[in-house]
């Protein structure tokens, strides 16, 4: 079929015309003008990150991780849609990992916490708190025997180990409340009920308990808070006291003596109040009315035109509806918190029956960038459990933009260096193969971009490596023709000699490499896969360049000459 000449010039100039529009520069959505070639993130910076299934227990396996895995694949590759990265990877690694590269991005930490977000949500209702109010007494005494004992193996007192919860909770908080007066009878009351708690858990103790220790006693819902923004059931805690109160919620004593139908939430933000900052804690009911399993959509972000607070509207399905309907319908004037990743986003008052359509308000001052962020998780979806990040990397710009100019000038040299010795040795053949590397480095650039492969710092090397492999082929079917002129032969004869007794050792060593890139792409992760995709692209062009182009430009050279005139290898 390609016996003639035309026939193999119209197959060259064919594959050369798609490549050069393959290189052309692209219009993107914006109206922004695209490289032709995608550059990865060691090029044009950007985020690597390797995120597992957070199972610390080991409860999954199996088809179990299997499906968590895919479920979680499929919800990242959502949120990078959304969040709207260009040509993101997204691939799995093993059984049990996901890498993902996000190049040219400009925000990495707004963009790590969408992805490590488990974006599950929760609508409960605020309860009064009381129930877990009257537990605090036997909480206090938990916290002293555990953490008590502990501190005494150490040679510590008990007294010294301990942070009254019930000061941190109530009494700290108090002196933020505007107007104490009005919690003197709520108070009054409490600690009267603690007292009673306190004295019977002493009695029920025995000898050896830590009753003795005093404990505060004035734990209280902040009533006077009310007039600040402050519900039932919402309680203070100062911001250098949050992780004390988390290690002693944490613990399983306690853990067993919150009332079951609780369970308490922290808010998202600290606020500051009388020069102090506090961290807000809810007290909320254990089964929540709805989850965001029946969410169904969460439009754009939006500002609430009465109090200019960011909102994200969404709707339920169908099945949701009437759940929430059902459950709102039991609680109105009560309070409903919107619980994400166990934080209260916000709460407020059910004025009237919800049903299909609602929107979540955030808390104040909370920016729009926030909302819009909640808005693109909940339209990806919920992950199925939480994740970690295992690995992570950034390159910035700056550094992409210097190894963009060291790896062309890399090229440039090694290109350079070869043409110069394939010249100056083999004379107007190794003119022909300088041509015929020209056609190579257009063949490979334009195939990278036609099949939109990632152009790596290691794919430049992967680039370079083939250039050298295309100069390899060369020179064995140069040193052939030699070998078959010096035995004698016509110059035709020796050039159709050497391409075919040099064609099998070029194709040994050609497939074997591709074979080497196949297989480095699909175990490689990253940088490997970009080396393994221009290595075997440029196998498959340097194979052709040596062995078509190169024979053409011969016949060429040949079809212009005497049968006996000599040929300059």
């Amino acid at each position: 079929m390609f016996a003639t000449v035309r026939s193999r010039l119209i197959l060259i100039g064919l594959l050369l015309a798609l490549c050069a529009w393959a290189l052309v520069p692209k219009e993107g959505p914006d109206g922004e003008t695209l490289s032709p070639l995608k550059l990865g993130l060691d090029l044009q910076g950007g985020m690597h990150l390797a995120v597992e299934i957070d199972d610390p227990d080991g409860t999954l396996s199996g088809d179990a991780l299997r499906d968590a895995i895919d479920r979680t694949e499929t919800t990242l590759r959502n949120r990078i849609d959304e969040f709207g990265v260009r040509e993101p990877t997204i691939q799995r690694v093993g059984n049990d990992r996901i890498i993902i590269e996000l190049a040219g991005i400009d925000d990495p930490e707004r963009a790590k916490k969408i992805v490590e977000r488990t974006a599950y949500l929760e609508f409960k209702i605020v309860t009064d708190g009381q129930a877990f109010v009257a537990a605090l007494p036997r909480i206090d005494r938990a916290i002293v025997k555990e953490i008590g004992a502990e501190n005494l193996s150490l040679g510590g007192e008990p007294e010294a180990a301990v942070v009254n919860l019930s000061e941190i909770l109530g009494g700290q908080a108090d002196s933020a409340a505007t107007g104490p007066d009005s919690t003197d009878a709520a108070g009054d009351t409490t600690a009267a009920a603690q007292e009673a708690d306190a004295d019977s858990a002493a009695q029920a103790a025995g000898a050896d308990s830590v009753a003795a220790i005093p404990l505060a006693s004035d734990l209280r819902p902040l009533t006077a808070f009310l007039s600040n923004g402050g519900i039932p059931g919402e309680f203070l805690v100062p911001e250098q006291d949050v992780p004390t109160v988390e290690r002693y919620l944490a613990l399983e004593s306690v853990q067993a003596l919150i009332p079951r139908e609780n369970s308490l939430h922290w808010g998202t933000e600290p606020f500051a109040a009388g020069g102090t900052s506090y961290r807000r804690l809810y007290v909320l009911d254990s089964e929540p009315l709805l989850t965001g399993e029946f969410l169904a959509d969460a439009g754009p972000a939006n500002r609430d035109p009465t109090f200019n607070r960011p909102i994200v509207p969404f709707e339920t399905t169908r099945r949701g509806a009437r759940l929430f309907e059902r459950g709102t319908s039991r609680h109105v004037n009560d309070y409903m918190a919107i619980v994400l990743d166990r934080r209260v986003q916000s709460y407020a008052v059910i004025r009237q029956t919800l049903s299909r359509r609602a929107q979540i308000e955030l808390s104040p001052g909370a920016q729009f960038q926030e909302a819009q962020d909640l808005a693109l998780v909940l339209r990806a979806g919920a992950l199925p459990m939480p994740i970690r990040i295992v690995e992570e990397r950034t390159v910035g710009p700056s550094l992409g933009a210097d190894s963009i100019r060291q790896g062309r000038a890399a090229f440039l040299i090694g290109l350079a260096a070869v043409v110069l010795l394939m010249i100056a040795y083999y004379r107007t053949a190794g003119a022909m193969a300088v041509v015929a590397m020209g056609c190579y480095v257009v063949f490979v650039l334009g195939g990278l971009a036609g099949l939109g492969a990632t152009l790596t710092l290691p794919g430049i090397a992967g680039l370079i490596l083939s250039v050298g492999m295309a100069v390899d082929a060369n020179v064995l079917i140069f040193e052939r023709i030699r070998e078959e002129l010096e035995a004698g032969k016509t110059p035709r004869t020796a050039v159709d000699a050497g391409f075919a007794t040099a064609l099998s050792a070029i194709v040994d060593a050609n497939l074997t490499t591709l074979i080497t890139g196949i297989i480095l792409f699909q175990f490689g992760t990253g940088p490997i896969r970009g080396f393994a995709v221009t290595l075997c692209i440029g196998i498959i062009a340097s194979f052709f360049s040596a062995v078509f182009v190169t024979r053409t430009f011969f016949m060429i050279y040949l079809d212009r000459r005497a049968p006996t005139a000599r040929v300059s290898i």
